[in-house]
C-alpha cells in the first residue's frame, strides 16, 4: 500500500494482493483532504459484532475489507498489531479507514498538520 498527497487529495494505492484480500476493485483511492477529520496511530477498537461485507478475516493474520460497525462503515487492511493509521472521515462512503503502514507516525503528523 502506498500513500501520497497530490494537490488537495490523499491517495492510497493498493497492490494486486491488497485489492484481492480487501475485495476492492479500485487500485487507487483519492480522498479530498477536506474530508479527513483526523488521523491517529492508536490501536483501533474491534469486536465480534462487526459485519464483514465483503472482505477477508483470518485471526492473527489479516483483517481486510469493508466492515459495518456501531461506528459506521469502515475499511480495514490490518496484518499486524503495530503501525496503525486510522483516518476519521466525513462526507465519504467510509466513516473510518484503518490500515497498517510502516511510516504511520509520519503520516499521522503530516495529515493532522494539513487538516488542522
Amino acid at each position: 500500500m502506498k500513500f501520497s498527497i497530490e494537490s488537495d487529495k490523499l491517495q492510497i494505492e493498493f497492490d494486486f494482493w491488497e485489492q484481492l484480500w480487501a475485495f476492492t476493485f479500485n487500485k487507487l483511492w483519492e480522498i479530498p483532504l477536506v474530508n479527513i477529520e483526523s488521523a491517529t496511530s492508536k490501536e483501533p477498537q474491534s469486536n465480534w459484532r462487526e459485519l464483514r461485507a465483503p472482505g477477508s478475516f483470518v485471526p492473527g493474520l489479516i483483517k481486510a475489507g469493508t466492515y459495518y460497525t456501531n461506528r459506521g462503515k469502515e475499511f480495514w487492511y490490518v496484518t499486524k498489531e503495530t503501525n496503525y493509521l486510522t483516518l476519521e472521515l466525513r462526507n465519504e462512503s467510509y466513516k473510518r479507514i484503518i490500515v497498517n503502514i510502516d511510516e504511520s507516525e509520519i503520516w499521522v503528523t503530516r495529515i493532522n498538520q494539513i487538516v488542522s
